[in-house]
């Protein structure tokens, strides 16, 4: 069973929970120990680490994730009303490729239970396995990845910085949309941008997000797994001096970013990256990891399309076209639609709704056309 692979937290991390107040997030998670396994049932979210860096290109470390914990649980919960649990670590096998099948393997298992896995730790590549992990789930994925580059490659290997390129063109290919949040140009040839341009995905630079953050909230809101890869953080915020860093986001942008995440209905899997656990980088992942339950504790559960008496609809027409949007009484976030075309080979089989801002509306008004609906038009006939 792929649960066996999972090893449980370490005495002192018990030891140190056991010495907290009661109101801890400590003492309200259930921990999977040396003596019990946590129930699964009732459960929302599953936090498990992962022992694996090969994808660094090195040697493995033997890392612990103690500091990490002990950070995280240190903390108190918010007005939450969830049920987490702690699932231990996956330590790593003899082949980098044993860790790839342990994390696809837990993954795919909780998501059928309508479990949320959060996976912490190692390096990027991970995101592979969590996508993956959707293939026996019969629906297209949309993959949001918070990363100053889009780690492609032209040799077709598997690394931190290479995974996307086979997540592309292997088969089967669920992949319906991938958007990159926080590029930095100087870190992307011009091919790569290019590519991301010709496949109709998408990429926000940073400074783009960092001057309004609220241009993201859309993207997560459409995303089912969620990859952050913490170079993307200024290492003035993150405390990762070896790679250093002086431009990314801030602690409090990447927070908002991982609340985000939390708060789409949609997001099935959530997975922070490429930090050393025993570094001061613990400090702002627990953090990141606390933003984002605290945005789950918080979804409205608007996605799927539930009855229309709770949203407005709004007819644009527009050259040949009429752009149809909605808009949510309850939380007044906005929705465009994506329509079923009969004479093209449609990969969403369905009107689908696309999440989009009250300035798309307001620009269709003014004749123009949201990018965002042209580019999920042209992936859908691809």
């Amino acid at each position: 069973m792929v649960f066996d692979f999972l090893q449980p937290v370490s005495a002192s991390v018990e030891e140190f929970i056991s010495k907290l107040s009661n109101q801890t997030l400590g003492k309200k998670v259930a921990l999977h120990t040396q003596t019990d396994f946590p129930v699964l049932e009732g459960v929302s979210i599953a936090v498990f680490t992962v022992n694996e860096h090969r994808g660094n290109n090195k040697e493995n470390e033997d890392y612990s994730f103690e500091a990490f914990r002990k950070k995280f649980y240190g903390m108190f919960p918010g007005n939450w009303n969830t049920s987490i649990v702690d699932l231990g670590t996956i330590e790593s096998g003899a082949s980098i490729e044993d860790a790839y099948f342990v994390v696809k393997s837990l993954m795919a298992e909780l998501i059928k239970k309508q479990i949320i896995p959060v996976v912490i730790g190692g390096t990027q590549d991970l995101t592979y396995p969590m996508y993956r992990a959707y293939d026996n789930l019969d629906q297209m994925v949309n993959l949001v990845s918070v990363d100053n580059q889009f780690d492609f490659s032209k040799e077709n290997k598997l690394d931190k910085d290479a995974y996307l390129s086979k997540i592309i063109v292997e088969e089967p290919n669920n992949l319906f949309n991938f958007s990159n949040i926080g590029f930095q140009t100087y870190f992307n040839s011009q091919e790569e941008i290019d590519l991301i341009e010709k496949l109709y995905f998408e990429a926000y630079r940073l400074g783009e997000v960092s001057n309004n953050i609220v241009v993201a909230e859309p993207v997560f809101r459409d995303a089912d797994l969620v990859s952050i890869d913490m170079n993307s953080v200024q290492s003035s915020y993150s405390g990762n001096f070896e790679e250093f860093n002086p431009n990314g986001f801030t602690g409090k942008e990447i927070c908002a970013l991982a609340r985000y995440a939390g708060i789409s209905d949609k997001v099935t899997s959530f997975g922070i990256f490429n930090f050393n656990p025993n570094s001061q980088e613990v400090v702002l992942t627990a953090q990141m990891l606390w933003y984002f339950i605290e945005g789950f504790c918080f979804r409205s559960n608007e996605y799927p399309f539930g009855t229309k008496e709770n949203y407005i609809k709004y007819i644009v027409p527009i050259e040949d076209e009429e752009l149809i949007f909605f808009k949510s009484n309850k939380t007044e976030r906005w929705w465009i639609e994506i329509p079923f075309l009969t004479n093209v080979n449609n990969k969403l089989k369905r009107n689908t709704l696309l999440p989009c801002t009250h300035e798309d509306y307001l620009a269709a008004c003014e004749q123009e056309i949201p990018e965002r609906w042209w580019k999920a038009q042209r992936r859908n006939i691809l």
